[in-house]
């Protein structure tokens, strides 16, 4: 059986915590493709945002 390394587990829980404030156990509650899609949407919106901020200043 593999396993997930652990650090790429604790830089997404990072990273979520961070953009949404949720607890470690909510964090860890995810199931993990469930965790990697919302970093992914968290990634999107950060983007989005940036892109907003370079087009208009």
């Amino acid at each position: 059986m593999l396993r997930y390394p652990t650090d790429a587990l604790w830089q997404e829980i990072a990273y979520l915590a961070y953009h949404l404030h949720w607890s470690l156990d909510e964090l860890l509650d995810l199931e993990h493709m469930d965790r990697v899609r919302m970093v992914r949407a968290v990634v999107s919106l950060n983007e989005r945002a940036w892109q907003v901020v370079r087009d208009h200043g």
